[in-house]
């Protein structure tokens, strides 16, 4: 696509749409001045919208949809239903070529199911991940699978390790990210049979990243790799848990300061400081994940995102398509696919 970078907006996915969806939006005007959307959903509320927000007339454009797709509604349900809803004609726009990512709050299940649907996973590529970036002691470390494919081959946490190394090329800006495997030890033995299996292809093979082998769920916040894979089940677990743990360390603080006259006074002290580390931790910082594999651009935001969070997925959004992630992983997946031994012809009998 010529000219400005285009994100299509699912603006009636997420629990505050369409409000927080545009108040997003007119936040990463502000930081990105250079980006158009498109906005699909109610036209009137969009309409109405917009004229309280004066600084998005001028990069916004309003596709009206009749439907959408709910938080209830099942991935086999948004296939039949949803791809005329704000969120399957944001997708369509990417596969069309009107846009170059599309960006939703809405239901992941649907969202997986519509993105895949639509845009088809890319050659070498048996399923899509979703991959997001986590807090941590050095920084910010990529993690997937985070809850797109519960059970994984060891062909599937491979290619999640070649795709997740492409992400942290493009959004941390890595030239050769450590990518390590999820497991219940560091150690050789242990684990099931597929992430050992996974273990030796990655060992094996010349790839664009350092493979630093296993790593266990306490490395997590340490950042001892750049990029962490697992299956969607643990994956999810783990973010979840991280996520829960976050908010319970600043519930903790809040409680803490409130118990005497000097603690207040000592949060006054520190409050540089805790402003810092609330900020470190906050998921709004670290908003916007991304469903790689597919032959477009598709990231998701929380659903609870604040405004906040939002302009911090259209960040992740205009950061992927400026760093054209896709040619990076079709790249990657040629340069592995060229190392593995060529399947035995078939020898057809007269």
């Amino acid at each position: 696509m010529a000219g400005a970078l285009t994100i299509a907006l699912d603006a009636m996915g997420g629990d505050q749409a369409p409000g927080v969806i545009l108040d997003g939006t007119e936040l990463a005007r502000e930081r990105h001045p250079d980006l158009r959307y498109v906005l699909f959903g109610d036209g009137p509320q969009l309409e109405a919208g917009l004229a309280q927000r004066a600084r998005l007339k001028d990069c916004c454009s309003i596709v009206h949809s009749e439907s959408v797709v709910d938080g209830a509604m099942k991935p086999s349900q948004a296939l039949r239903k949803g791809r005329t809803s704000s969120m399957g004609l944001a997708i369509q726009a990417v596969s069309d070529g009107t846009a170059n990512v599309a960006l939703s709050a809405g239901n992941t299940g649907a969202l997986m199911a519509l993105s895949k649907f639509i845009l088809r996973t890319m050659p070498g590529i048996d399923r899509p991940a979703l991959v997001t970036l986590l807090p941590t002691r050095r920084g910010e470390s990529a993690m997937l699978d985070l809850g797109a494919n519960v059970e994984c081959s060891s062909e599937n946490l491979v290619q999640f390790a070649v795709m997740g190394a492409a992400y942290a090329r493009v959004v941390l800006g890595l030239s050769r990210p450590k990518v390590a495997l999820l497991n219940i030890g560091t150690e050789d033995l242990k684990g099931n049979e597929e992430v050992k299996q996974a273990a030796e292809e990655l060992r094996a093979a010349d790839l664009m990243f350092e493979f630093v082998g296993f790593a266990e769920g306490n490395d997590l916040g340490q950042g001892s790799a750049d990029v962490y894979v697992t299956d969607g089940f643990t994956g999810n677990v783990a973010l979840k848990t991280i996520e829960g743990t976050s908010m319970l360390i600043a519930d903790l603080f809040r409680r803490a300061f409130r118990n005497s006259p000097m603690s207040m006074l000592g949060y006054l002290m520190a409050r540089g400081a805790l402003r810092t580390l609330r900020a470190h931790l906050d998921p709004n910082t670290h908003n916007g994940g991304m469903l790689v594999g597919l032959n477009g651009l598709v990231v998701k935001s929380h659903g609870g995102a604040n405004a906040a969070g939002i302009a911090s997925a259209i960040a992740v959004a205009r950061d992927l398509a400026q760093g054209d992630l896709n040619g990076k992983i079709a790249g990657d997946m040629a340069h592995y696919g060229s190392q593995r031994p060529a399947a035995p012809a078939q020898v057809v009998a007269p």
